[in-house]
Formats: structure tokens, sequence, C-alpha cells
């Protein structure tokens, strides 16, 4: 059984005097009135621990956490997947100045190829049921063995749909070409519990966005390394990503969501079960995903617009991840019963039952193939303008624009801007774009 360090360490000090140091709420007077946890946010203090520089119940944690991932070293983040993905791009980009990346990456990591000078290579495998797949290993294979100057893969593992990268094949290529395999696994720290394609088990590099999938509070994330020659950089990185303030009550929560499981795997193992009984009896299409905590019901056979249903089910109090035109997805976790999800199919059957709504499907536009024409890192260093999404044939793309959610890249700074491009762009949800424009790199 693991201790829970962080927690039983601040819960025991909550009592003593705040008066004199940071935060500025003092866990005291009516923000501890409305704000519970109040008295366990503390800052660095002779009892807690630093994250930076840590020796007491942190180290512990982080240590403990380690071993549950089956990781060389385990660090806890309180910025997000997203400082975590800085700290894997920063060691990359000791390597080599070219990374393998998803067209599906999250803008963590095309922010990342911006700071560091990183042109991105841009992969992706084939759409299937309307949802954009991972590369297959030949694929990353063809780049790297042409190209010494490819640091290696960052890939996104699982992705929003529940769709698990072939890592096992990614990481006998990498191995090869002697190149890094980094993976994105924010959707997916759950899989450290069992599950097909944890990226610990293949990865030099990972981040598990505890937030997202365990019971831990938002912004909660760990980086973990396997590779001992990273273990310097991975430190180096995340002392220039993460926060000198971070959040004891999100460090807690991170190290409890880790251990719960680990402690209790029946929790786990319950709602797993639970959801497969539930697919069982349910009348929806699913998307046929590799992961349990990512529950798409396909709208295309109902002949709804999954837009409209949604905003039904939230005038109900029922709120999901998002949807995309086609799927609405229901982001689940240990948290969920089989109650809730036959009271979910009960509710989404009442809305779809609703003749206002029969045949009000749209077809999503299908993502265009991308023509690149100068680098990413080029087009970045010119100087752009705002021009009308209609008028962009032809134009090189100087930030990224696409389809939201899931915020997946339609073109990229750097590739060229074509008929079907426009076309796609012109659906309802995009982000990239303002007013109905688009930017792109100035003509001489």
């Amino acid at each position: 059984m693991y201790d829970y360090c962080i927690y039983t360490q601040i819960k025991k000090n909550s009592k003593a005097c705040k008066l004199f140091h940071m935060p500025g709420h003092k866990g005291s007077g009516d923000f501890k009135s409305r704000f519970k946890d109040a008295p366990i946010d503390v800052t660095e203090l002779t009892y807690t621990d630093n994250l930076l520089n840590p020796t007491g119940a942190i180290a512990k944690a982080q240590k403990d956490i380690a071993k549950i991932c089956g990781a060389v070293k385990s660090y806890i983040t309180t910025d997000g997947s997203s400082s975590g993905v800085l700290a894997l791009a920063y060691c990359a980009s000791k390597r080599g100045n070219k990374l393998i990346v998803f067209r599906n990456s999250h803008q963590s990591v095309w922010n990342a190829c911006k700071l560091f000078g990183i042109e991105p290579l841009i992969v992706q495998g084939a759409e299937q049921d309307g949802v954009l797949q991972a590369p297959d290993s030949e694929t990353i294979e063809r780049l790297v063995s042409n190209d010494p100057n490819i640091a290696g893969v960052l890939a996104t593992s699982p992705d929003y749909y529940g769709n698990i990268a072939p890592l096992s094949g990614y990481r006998e290529v990498l191995k090869k070409y002697n190149r890094l395999l980094l993976v994105d696994g924010a959707h997916g720290a759950h899989l450290a519990f069992g599950g097909k394609g944890y990226a610990g088990l293949y990865a030099d590099m990972w981040v598990d966005g505890a937030h997202k999938t365990l019971s831990a509070y938002t912004q909660g994330a760990v980086v973990s390394v396997n590779n001992e020659d990273l273990v310097p950089v991975a430190e180096e990185a995340l002392s220039l990503f993460r926060t000198t303030s971070p959040s004891f009550p999100i460090m807690a929560s991170v190290e409890y969501g880790f251990k719960i499981l680990a402690n209790k795997p029946a929790i786990l193992d319950r709602a797993k079960t639970a959801v497969e009984e539930y697919k069982k009896q349910s009348s929806f299409t699913f998307y046929k995903n590799d992961d349990w905590t990512k529950l798409l019901i396909d709208f295309k056979p109902l002949g709804v617009s999954p837009d409209l249903a949604l905003a039904r089910l939230e005038k109900r109090g029922i709120y999901a991840e998002f949807s995309d035109g086609r799927y609405i997805l229901f982001y689940l976790s240990a948290n969920i019963n089989l109650k809730e999800l036959t009271n979910l199919e009960k509710q989404i059957i009442a809305i779809v039952s609703n003749k206002r709504l029969q045949n009000t499907f749209k077809e999503r536009p299908a993502l265009p193939e991308s023509e690149r024409s100068y680098s990413f890192q080029y087009a970045l260093k010119r100087q752009c303008e705002w021009i009308d999404l209609d008028k962009a044939v032809g134009r090189m793309c100087a930030k990224n624009a696409g389809l939201a959610p899931p915020c997946i890249p339609v073109v990229v700074t750097g590739e060229m801007i074509t008929s079907a491009t426009v076309s796609v762009l012109s659906h309802k949800y995009t982000y990239g774009l303002k007013n109905g424009q688009i930017c792109v790199v100035k003509k001489w």
C-alpha cells in the first residue's frame, strides 16, 4: 500500500500560523469559508518540501509514482501536460533540429517547435470512420532512415478519440536508428494500470495528464523518463517550464490520483466493466477505439446533429467533452458507474426522438491532403498578413488553422492553402481564423 505523502504532510501542519508567508489569503477569513482547501494551499516551507529540489514528501511521492508508472524518474507538474510537452521537445532539440510529429498534435507541440527552432515533420494516417489515425511504423522509418537531423518522434497516444498509436513498432524503428520516442500521453494516465499501449512501456520520455483520467485537480500531470541519458536534460527542461510556485493541493491530488488506483485496483476494474456492460446493452453506435475512457456516440446513423443534441443535453445539466459534428465525446474515468451511463442513454434517446431534430445531421468535410512549399521555420520568420479566407488559395499559411474541436490543424504554418483547405475551414467550428480571415505569409 502506498501512503499519500504530500497530502499527509500539508494536512498535518494545516493549522500552523500562515500570517507571515505566502499565499496572500492566509488560509483564513471569508476566503477560507468559500474555498475549503485554503488551509492546505501553502508555499515552500521547512515542512512542505520544494518541487524544484525535493528532499521530503514530494521526493517520496515522485519516487512512488515512478514505480507505479515503470519509470526511472517521474516528476509532478502543476502546469498541465503542456509544460511536460515543452520539456519533451526541449530534450529533442538537443539531439537534432527536426522532429516527427502527428498532424493531430496538441497546440503545445506546435508552440514548442516555435520556441526551440524545431522543424516539425508532419505525419498522419488515413481517416477511419471520420477520424484521423496514427501513422504506421513504415512511415516513421522512411523518414528517420534518410535524415540524421531527425531527433525522433513526438507521438500523441492515446488521442482525443481513444486511438492508441503503434508505439511498439515505433520503438523498434527508433531504437534501430538511435532516435528518441517521446509520447504526449496526456489522455492516457489510466493506462499505467493495465491496458493496451501505455506510453511508459515504450517511450524514452512521456507525459501523463493525471487530471484528465485520474482523480486529480485540473493542471495536475506527471513527466516520466525511462532513458537514463535524458534525466539531466529533462530536469533542466522542467526547471525552465514549471512554475516556481506550484500548487500543493494540485501536487497532493496528482499523487493521490496514481496511488488510489495502485492501492485499490478494483475501482478501475468496476468502471471498465460498467462501460463494457453499457455498450453491450446500448442501442447506439459507438466509434471503435482502443480506450474505454473515450465514449464516442456516432450521430450519423441517428440522422441527428450532435451539436443540436449536445445543446439540449446541456439544458438538462449534462455536459460532454465536445461534439465534432459527427460524434459526441463523453470523457470517462474510474469514477463512472453503470447507473450514470444508463441514465445518459435515456436522456439522449429522449432528445434524439424529438421530431424537430430528425434529418438534421450534416456530413463533416474530410481533412484535405496538405501541400508543403516551404518549411515551418521559414514561414515563421517571414512577415505575415491577414486576408479573406476565400482569397487565400495559393498562399502560404503563416499560422495554424483547423477544426475545433478537437483542434486538428487543416493547414500548418508553411503549408500551401488549397481550395480544399478553404472548403474545410468554411465549416462552422474552426480555430486560427479571425473575422473570416486567415494569416498568410506576405508576398515580396
